[in-house]
């Protein structure tokens, strides 16, 4: 994964120990105080709530434990591999668009990252400027011409 998704990963498990934990425990707290927790909506809510915080928790931590950072401001190159920046042109409809190949976890197709295990991701991998590729989408085989390919932080 890159250094970015890395962080996001650390800022996430950081914010549910600091914040969501302490909040879910008063919560909790609240709901007892309310008696008979057989009919609590309140405590059963909280409960459910901690049971996810938890296990969110348990998978944040899995991830980072896990996780291989690559510095993709270190990386350099002609070819399009993990962490490029890659500028594409639409040959259908001549719209060009941008995606960073990035891992898994932190792939956003709305945020311009895509997963190097995705089809776009594997059709991109080892081409150049100017290569075109094709790729089977679920509306169909698209097209597309590689424009650029950058490595930036």
């Amino acid at each position: 994964m890159t250094a970015g998704g890395f962080e996001s990963l650390e800022t996430e498990l950081r914010h549910l120990k600091s914040v969501e934990r302490p909040a879910i425990i008063k919560a909790i707290s609240t709901a007892r105080e309310h008696g008979d927790l057989s009919e609590n909506a309140e405590y059963h809510a909280a409960k459910e709530r901690q049971s996810f915080i938890e296990s969110r928790v348990m998978e944040l931590e899995d991830k980072i434990s896990r996780a291989h950072v690559i510095d993709v401001s270190k990386l350099s190159g002609k070819d399009v591999k993990f962490g490029a920046t890659v500028k594409l042109l639409d040959e259908d409809t001549e719209e060009k668009i941008t995606y960073q190949i990035v891992g898994e976890i932190e792939a956003d197709v709305k945020a311009g990252r895509i997963s190097i295990t995705s089809p776009l991701g594997r059709a991109l991998i080892g081409k150049k400027v100017g290569d075109t590729i094709e790729v089977n989408t679920p509306g169909g085989g698209k097209s597309y011409e590689i424009l650029n390919v950058k490595f930036k932080g």
